[in-house]
């Protein structure tokens, strides 16, 4: 469904020098800086299939998204999605994807979303009994029929975010593009996001790119997840090929009953952080797990010990600092 071979975006920005006659100077003289948000990105996503697309702030990750778009032009390299080159902007190509971006809206403030959906509606042509059906799927599926004649403005943010993906849905795109799709939203309004998008792609095999910083919309999503930073590729495989890649490693908490607790600095890795409560946490390589473990309740009494992942963000830091 989407191709993208050695993507390549550079932008070329201004470098202003401080102060008036820095300006002034400007108006002769000017440096300019070059600037890869993407670079040599090459990958390649089956129909149906719901992949992650992670990175640091800056990574390349909207520029990336706004090119399979056709927002902004690549500067060199190639993609396709159902076998349309984005940058033509075709009116075919636009009706069968949608972009979702968490901090820009497409829906008018100052009227309900009903009347903007009623507007999509027009713009892409869509029959009246298509329309309803699909309108009143994903209005159940979010739950929010009782929020649709009320003006965007005054939604909560979980309930405008909700209202942007029916929005986005309402012509039945076959490639969905979801950037930062839960930013900002309370524990509750995320769960609601995770599920129904994992109910769609079920249901409709959309094959969707979703980025977030949201570990857990990730691990809940996602079977596969591609990793960008500083416009390049560095991994590009599934989750569960993440924590070998990201190194083998476990977590070990306990809560000694006393401290200080002894034979703490040859444990592991011997790095160990202690909470204000008395919990202290180690990270050790995952065959050690046992040998460790058996070493702190024979140091001491214990209260309590548990044994952990590495979280998935930690492994990505990972993977960024080998970068």
């Amino acid at each position: 469904m989407i191709e993208v071979e050695n993507l390549t975006r550079i932008f070329r920005t201004y470098k202003k020098k401080p102060g008036f006659w820095g300006g002034v100077k400007g108006l002769f003289h000017r440096d300019f800086e070059e600037l890869a948000a993407a670079k040599d990105i090459s990958f390649s996503i089956a129909e149906g299939e719901f992949v992650g697309f992670l990175g640091p702030n800056g990574a390349g990750k909207t520029t990336t998204l706004k090119m399979l778009s056709g927002l902004i032009y690549p500067t060199s390299g190639r993609a396709t999605v159902a076998g349309y080159n984005p940058s033509k902007r075709e009116t075919a190509y636009r009706r069968l994807f949608a972009l979702v971006m968490g901090q820009k809206n497409q829906l008018w403030w100052d009227l309900p979303a009903q009347e903007s959906f009623l507007l999509l509606r027009h713009i892409y042509g869509l029959p009246a009994a298509q329309y309803k059906e699909t309108l009143d799927e994903l209005v159940t599926l979010l739950g929010v029929s009782e929020k649709l004649n009320v003006m965007v403005r005054e939604l909560s943010l979980g309930e405008r975010m909700k209202m942007e993906l029916i929005a986005a849905l309402l012509h039945r795109p076959r490639v969905l593009f979801l950037d930062e799709p839960t930013i900002g939203l309370d524990v509750v309004s995320q769960k609601a996001v995770r599920s129904f998008l994992r109910e769609h792609n079920r249901k409709h095999r959309t094959t969707i790119l979703l980025t977030s910083h949201y570990m857990a919309d990730i691990q809940a999503l996602c079977d596969r997840v591609i990793v960008i930073d500083k416009g390049r590729k560095i991994y590009d495989g599934g989750l569960d090929r993440l924590e070998s890649v990201g190194g083998r490693k476990k977590i070990i908490k306990f809560r000694p009953e006393s401290l200080p607790f002894p034979a703490l600095a040859d444990l592991g890795e011997g790095r160990s952080t202690t909470a204000d409560d008395g919990e202290i946490t180690l990270q050790v390589p995952s065959d050690q797990v046992v040998a460790v473990s058996q070493r702190i309740l024979a140091a001491g009494p214990v209260a309590d010990i548990t044994i952990e992942d590495v979280p998935l963000e930690d492994l990505i830091a990972a993977l960024f600092g080998r970068a």
